[in-house]
């Protein structure tokens, strides 16, 4: 079925461009303890997020109490929205709509999934490149390009504080150099009045944690025959979309920093080809042989219409 999404806006800015394209392993460590000082470090960041839909803005506690992550993230504007964790429970709070937990490591809602990759696993397929120094949130930071190998994937520029190794911005860009998406730290403090401002919520009551149906295990008559490198299938489904006869044979990939999605329904109508592009997500749309092919994600047009190219059905 075609799917379609909101307008998620292109911010111009500007790129740092290195001399040098290679990679860096000085750099890959720089972005390792970033992920570290993410996870380890007790700090409060008031920041924004710039896209097509406009800016939001949002405040993020982090500490760590008795060997276990506290953290909450807050928005800031329009009604209260807020999401919190306690070790491995990830509690969501929002106007009008009943809480709930999910397992996870982290709170990855509105924060750069980057901070949280592992970088010794995109180093076999991205660049890590070292820009020089900048300020960002009126401190000093290096600032690292990442790039992947092959140019089938967006790109980022990160800002890493010289002291915390936090990040204190992150640009997602294009494969043009313009800006998708922006994470702008404009706040920080990392003083011990953040363990006291959690302290809280190590002793609240939080909602159950929500139990995810088991998936069955899916053959099927299709297969994706090219798939950028270092991207695996994590994840596959059949479902029937409600009050209606139709199936959906889905099939997840990821390679540990994009993800996206290749869906197969059959139809009968509809236009042999479309695309669609908001922001960071593609929709690439075509119908081969009574069969519509969908390519969802985080992937430039290109891409994602390599992908659906690549696909052959099995001989009925």
């Amino acid at each position: 079925m075609k799917q379609f999404w909101f307008a998620a806006c292109l911010v111009t800015g500007s790129l740092l461009t290195p001399s040098i394209a290679s990679a860096d392993p000085t750099s890959e460590a720089l972005l390792q303890g970033m992920g570290k000082a993410s996870q380890s470090l007790n700090y409060e960041m008031g920041f924004i997020n710039i896209t097509k839909q406009g800016i939001d803005s949002f405040r993020y506690r982090h500490a760590v109490s008795n060997q276990s992550s506290l953290a909450q993230l807050v928005l800031m504007d329009g009604p209260r929205r807020e999401i919190v964790q306690r070790g491995k429970d990830i509690s969501y709070f929002e106007t009008g709509l009943q809480p709930f937990t999910l397992d996870g490591d982290h709170i990855v809602d509105s924060l750069p999934s980057i901070v949280f990759s592992d970088f010794s696993l995109l180093s076999k397929y991205y660049d890590f490149i070292a820009v020089g120094r900048a300020r960002a949130a009126d401190r000093l930071s290096q600032v690292i390009r990442v790039v992947s190998r092959d140019g089938t994937r967006f790109s980022y520029v990160i800002w890493v504080d010289e002291q915390t190794k936090l990040p204190m911005r992150v640009d997602l860009l294009d494969r043009d150099g313009e800006t998708l998406e922006q994470f702008r730290v404009i706040s920080f403090d990392d003083g011990k009045q953040v363990i006291g401002a959690l302290a809280d919520l190590a002793k609240a009551n939080l909602p159950p944690v929500l139990s995810l149906p088991a998936s069955d295990q899916v053959k099927f008559g299709w297969q994706v025959k090219w798939l950028p490198a270092g991207v695996t299938e994590v994840a596959s489904s059949r479902r029937s979309l409600p009050n209606m006869p139709v199936t959906i044979e889905s099939r997840l990939y990821s390679d540990g920093l994009f993800s996206f999605s290749v869906n197969i329904s059959a139809t009968t109508n509809g236009p042999s080809e479309q695309l669609i592009r908001q922001g960071r997500r593609t929709v690439q749309t075509e119908v081969r042989n009574g069969n519509e092919i969908t390519v969802v994600g985080e992937l430039p047009p290109s891409t994602a219409k390599r992908i659906t190219d690549s696909i052959v059905f099995s001989a009925k």
